[in-house]
């Protein structure tokens, strides 16, 4: 499905198509001549990229687009939107060149990292304490699973990106710099120290640049991660001098994974080494970006193409902290929303703050679905820009729920429904043939709406009384519907008699008519097609309930 889109591609106008057109203008101007660059251009353009790829070798290398993650704690909500944004970017780059360009996606864990602090909410913090300043992969594993912290953690990462299908390179901190293939990037910023000092020390304060070096001496005595200055350098033996506080005056070699390296400096020589092309970063990270581009070009390397993404805020409005706790976690999400919903949150308008608190989980869920339905019937140039098609690399499920997870919400909460089953019972006249295993989709929403609905929804509910005019449209409605057969499953039988009522009680504008039916019935200012929610209940129990709020028996 990623196979004859290039036309397509290059007018598609969202930003996963807009960042892989920056990414092939990158690459082109990064690895070709200006004459081969305009050659390869029309190439591709014309759909031959497997044509450009042939005539130029160059072409041939892989396009690498990385992603970071720091494992001293958990993976959150931050590492999933940076993989998720990252493979739409990746496949909307495939689409773009016939699919004949080879990629890769590194999920690169900054595991030789020092252990800073404890983090809070883990087993045995004491032993934890005892490990500080060691490599998060010689830190001790308090949950006892690995044989580090760090491999406890990257498992973690690993499973979570796994769970969702992505297709990745995992690549560990330690692991690559004791493997020396980072050593001659190492070795070069050995040289070019000074340059690297020239553009570090103006960013720093005064007292941090007094003891600053890009180069952390991993200690042979201790094996912790020293934040000292370097007192020699020797180019020609490939070494650093510095003052170990457990043994004094030190020397050791920069590669081989003696030393890591400070971590604008350490992005700056990834880039670097591992020729990355693409990678994303947060809004508050900029000042990073730029600096860690000045490094790579010291070192030799050509920044990678990317774009700053906005944070998300919490219910207030302020910037999420995991150390106030005031976000919502991958986990909390997954508990009360499908995980299609929480990539359709992560695709639209990365550069725009969005709140992450529980109350964007129905109605992300609800625009997920809704962007299902509109798939099937739009033309070629519009699918590829629905976020549908990127959450499912260009092949979306043919269809999803037959309703939506509002309905649900409110079914749950008038039924007084605890189990599936229960939500079932209600499905056997309007949807007979559905089961859970046809209707695999429904059936797991049924289980998000349950969760949602007690945990949140149902301690808001807040029923008011009719005034005049909407009770005397609530009796009307009431009559207009026991009118019907009793065993009506017809939704837009049953919201034709709601738009009838709303008319002829002069409601003005109509969508007031609907809000009183969700307040005063059903305890919330918004909720679900009425006509749909009436089918799905039954006729017989619709009755009931409005009858019930038109005399103010729910308000009581």
């Amino acid at each position: 499905m990623l196979q004859n889109l290039e036309t397509l591609s290059r007018e598609a106008r969202s930003w996963p198509f807009e960042q892989a057109r920056n990414l092939l203008a990158h690459v082109l101007k990064k690895r070709l001549s200006d004459a081969e660059r305009d050659a390869a251009k029309l190439l591709i353009d014309a759909g031959k990229a497997d044509e450009a790829l042939a005539t130029f070798e160059a072409l041939n290398r892989p396009v690498i687009l990385e992603t970071g993650y720091g494992p001293s704690g958990l993976p959150h909500m931050g590492t999933f939107g940076e993989v998720a944004r990252t493979t739409m970017v990746r496949n909307a780059f495939r689409a773009l060149t016939g699919d004949h360009w080879r990629t890769r996606l590194i999920a690169f864990s900054d595991d030789m990292d020092g252990l800073r602090k404890v983090p809070e909410g883990v087993p045995n913090p004491e032993m934890l304490r005892e490990d500080l300043h060691l490599p998060l992969t010689r830190v001790r594993d308090p949950f006892g699973t690995h044989d580090s912290f760090g491999a406890h953690n990257n498992a973690r990462l690993r499973a979570f990106l796994d769970s969702f299908g992505f297709e990745y390179e995992f690549m560990s901190s330690t692991e690559t710099y004791r493997s020396g293939r980072f050593d001659a990037t190492l070795l070069t910023l050995l040289e070019r120290f000074d340059k690297v000092m020239g553009i570090m020390l103006p960013t720093l304060g005064e007292e941090r640049r007094a003891t600053y070096s890009p180069f952390l001496p991993i200690s042979p005595i201790t094996g912790h991660v020293l934040q000292v200055p370097t007192l020699e350098r020797n180019v020609e033996r490939g070494t650093i001098v510095f003052d170990d506080p457990a043994g004094g005056r030190t020397e050791v070699p920069v590669t081989g994974g003696h030393v890591k390296l400070q971590w604008k400096p350490d992005w700056a020589m990834r880039w670097t080494a591992l020729d990355v092309d693409y990678e994303m970063s947060g809004k508050d990270l900029i000042e990073s970006v730029r600096e860690s581009g000045k490094i790579c070009r010291a070192l030799g390397g050509t920044p990678p193409e990317g774009f700053n993404y906005e944070l998300f805020l919490d219910v207030e409005g302020k910037k999420i902290s995991k150390s106030k706790g005031n976000g919502l976690t991958m986990d909390e999400w997954l508990r009360y929303g499908t995980p299609e919903s929480l990539s359709w949150y992560m695709f639209q308008s990365p550069k725009s703050a969005k709140s992450l608190h529980f109350n964007v989980i129905p109605r992300a869920t609800d625009d997920y679905l809704s962007f299902i339905e509109q798939y099937k019937t739009q033309e070629p140039a519009k699918q590829i820009d629905n976020a549908v098609w990127h959450i499912h690399s260009g092949t979306p499920p043919e269809s999803a729920s037959p309703v939506s997870f509002a309905l649900l919400l409110n079914l749950v909460g008038v039924a007084n429904a605890s189990s599936k089953d229960q939500l079932w019972a209600y499905f056997a006249k309007y949807l007979p043939d559905a089961t859970p295993d046809n209707q695999p989709v429904l059936d797991r929403l049924m289980g998000y709406a349950l969760n949602y609905y007690e945990d949140f929804a149902k301690p808001s509910k807040t029923y008011r009384l009719p005034d005049d005019k909407e009770k005397a449209a609530l009796l009307d409605l009431a009559e207009r519907l026991k009118a019907l057969p009793a065993d009506t499953t017809d939704g837009e039988i049953i919201q034709g008699e709601v738009y009838a009522v709303g008319k002829a009680h002069e409601f003005e504008p109509l969508r007031a008519w609907f809000q009183a039916l969700y307040e005063v019935l059903l305890g919330a200012s918004q909720g679900p097609r009425f006509g749909s929610f009436a089918a799905i209940y039954g006729l017989p129990q619709t009755i009931a309930l409005i009858e019930a709020g038109a005399n103010g028996e729910l308000a009581a």
